[in-house]
């Protein structure tokens, strides 16, 4: 909203009706983490007048929940759920009675922490330091598609202490996204006490402060101070972070100031002395009694995403005479996507880069398109989330990083986004162990192992610079998060037997199926990615010792459909070529899905057991024993022949 109607929407708060909704909401608080006997009703309390304000003035209601105009409220610190769902409740997006009597109960939508499945809650919280760079996701898409919103990110002190917040707040200044407001529940309390004493050296306001933040500081729990810096904030030209000082358990006098009651509720006891002191009646058994009859739930509905309208773009073909790596293929395709998505009638693409632009070849859109463009720096942690609440924002966000770097260290983060049904599209580049030279460090060989323990992430491992190709333009126009990976190093182009490309505008891709490179009646090796190209060397070799062996590309190393399964286990023996490490890879998922089946399939695999020294690629593969030749070898003797 402009200005003046948020002045004017400031200038007509009934302060009365605010201090008697919080004092509701305080009980509801206190009613609900009793029941539950569990929860977090000490921040609830502290942050329920700020939360409460913000509730009522932001453009945020029942009827606008998917409106990409709307304001968006974010609640870091997602343990004051109750406060949230209180919140929600007097706004009339949730029913009253429900989020009391089914608080914390097994099958209940109103978890512990605030789920995005939740109507008006934005993004899964709980884990800490992870809600302004969400915000920030938000804010960048918004800015793309040229909506005007405001936000609102709730977090508390304690959770300063994390990194993460200092690289989102370095981000937000960089883009001048002047539309996010933060609101820190100032309490000095957390888990283990004062914070001061936690962390001697964090100043929150001076942090804010030296990364360009205007700073307010107010009384958290004066409505009239809470509303004059919001309309502060609104005519600031730069972010604002507003220190709200509140009190630990804020209403309750045994309450206040008390870290114990961070995450612990009432006894019974308790509970009816502090109703008692808020002059409000006990609804304890009544909720009881609702919650006696409550049954198991049909599974949660996801949150919705926006649509998106995508403009694939035509394939581009890599002739069979080139050799280029697989990551310039994908900063071609990427830098197609942008160009030809620019329309309004399309959705934007969005990419997300952590100071390796010119290594994982998002530079083509850097140069050329940097208003869809947003350098991070080395900043992984918050760009993993805020890439992943872009997506659901109204964007197609591609992040673009190492294996190491966008996968390894940002698990959590990556695991947070498929909770959020986020729709990121995680392109890595410099995975397995073809980045030898870099050494151990930087080779990521667990890649797979890692993002199977995340239900609905989908991995796939392109073979050449035309996979590459058809993938990006596949994961881009299908809903949810994708890891599509690929090495460092330039690869030939696979082609068939009779020496045309293999992946060429007639191959549809289909999540789940196989490729069979060669054909060969003695058994099979499956390969991807950077070890495709070397299993065709593998089968050249065979041949000539007398041995016809398949060569099968398995693109999505980590489910394979029943029909590609059943077509693998057709064969008398397979080999798994993978440079991964072996017990979580490729012949992790052929030995599962056998085991369910009852399917007997004669498989060894080839793989990595050890982290590699460090040297050139085709120099650690021979240490590793995975050469083509060390490979055929093995397989000639293990065959007899």
């Amino acid at each position: 909203m402009d200005f003046q109607s948020f002045s004017d929407k400031i200038a007509g708060l009934d302060y009365s009706r605010l201090e008697q909704e919080a004092l509701l909401c305080r009980g509801d608080i206190l009613t609900m983490t009793t029941l539950a006997a569990s929860g977090h009703p000490g921040g609830s309390m502290s942050t329920i007048d700020v939360l409460l304000t913000v509730y009522n003035i932001a453009n945020v209601n029942r009827n606008n929940l998917h409106d990409l105009n709307r304001d968006r409220i974010f609640v870091s610190h997602g343990h004051i759920s109750p406060a949230v769902y209180s919140c929600l409740a007097k706004k009339g997006i949730l029913p009253q009675d429900e989020y009391i009597a089914y608080f914390r109960k097994a099958g209940s939508m109103y978890e512990g922490h605030i789920e995005r499945s939740i109507p008006g809650v934005e993004w899964t919280t709980g884990n800490l330091g992870q809600g302004l760079s969400a915000a920030c996701g938000a804010a960048v898409a918004g800015k793309v598609n040229g909506n005007e919103f405001d936000i609102y990110v709730f977090m508390g002190d304690g959770e300063h202490e994390k990194g993460q917040i200092t690289e989102a707040r370095r981000f937000a200044v960089k883009y001048n996204l002047s539309n996010i407001t933060v609101i820190v529940d100032y309490n000095a309390l957390q888990i283990s006490g004062d914070i001061s004493n936690v962390m001697p050296s964090m100043n929150i306001a001076e942090s804010y402060k030296s990364d360009g933040w205007e700073v307010l500081h107010i009384d958290g729990h004066n409505f009239k101070e809470i509303a004059g810096a919001l309309l502060k904030a609104k005519s600031c030209s730069r972010p604002v972070c507003i220190i709200a000082e509140t009190s630990m358990g804020s209403g309750v006098s045994f309450m206040e100031h008390k870290a114990c009651f961070h995450g612990a509720p009432l006894s019974e006891e308790q509970y009816y002395e502090a109703v008692k002191e808020l002059k409000l009646e006990p609804s304890l058994e009544k909720y009881k009694e609702m919650r006696k009859g409550f049954m198991w739930a049909a599974p949660h509905i996801k949150a919705e995403n926006p649509k998106i309208n995508i403009n694939q773009g035509s394939l581009i073909i890599y002739n069979a005479d080139v050799k280029t790596d697989n990551r310039s293929a994908f900063g071609a395709a990427l830098l197609d996507l942008v160009k030809i998505n620019k329309p309004k009638e399309y959705t934007d693409v969005v990419v997300f880069d952590c100071d390796l632009a010119g290594s994982v070849k998002t530079n083509g859109v850097e140069k050329n398109y940097p208003e869809n463009f947003f350098q991070c720096g080395i900043s992984e942690h918050h760009t993993a989330v805020c890439a992943g609440a872009a997506s659901v924002n109204g964007v197609i966000s591609f992040f673009a990083d190492f294996g190491m770097f966008g996968v390894d260290e940002v698990y959590n983060q990556q695991r947070l986004n498929e909770i959020n049904s986020a729709n990121i599209k995680l392109v890595t580049t410099h995975v397995g162990i073809d980045v030898g030279e870099d050494g151990k460090t930087h080779m990521c060989i667990d890649y797979i192992g890692l993002l199977r323990n995340i239900f609905d992430f989908k991995i796939i491992v392109p073979a050449d610079p035309n996979q590459v190709d058809i993938v990006i333009r596949h994961a881009a126009k299908e809903q949810g998060n994708f890891h599509i990976a690929m090495g460092r190093s330039k690869v030939p182009v696979i082609t068939k037997e009779d020496g045309s490309v293999f992946f060429d505008e007639n191959y549809e891709y289909i999540y789940g199926a196989i490729d069979i490179i060669r054909q060969g009646s003695d058994g099979a090796v499956l390969a991807y990615g950077s070890t495709l190209y070397r299993a065709v060397q593998v089968h050249d070799i065979l041949k000539s010792k007398g041995l016809n062996f398949s060569v099968i590309n398995v693109s999505c190393p980590a489910y394979i459909n029943d029909e590609a399964f059943n077509k693998i286990a057709g064969y008398k023996k397979i080999f798994t070529y993978e440079d991964h490490i072996s017990s979580t890879g490729l012949y992790c998922t052929i030995a599962n899905m056998a085991l369910s089946r009852k399917k007997f399939i004669d498989a060894t695999c080839f793989g990595v057991n050890e982290f590699p020294m460090s040297g050139q690629s085709d120099e650690v593969y021979d240490m590793l024993s995975l050469s083509p030749e060390k490979v055929a070898e093995k397989i000639i003797k293990e065959m007899g022949a």
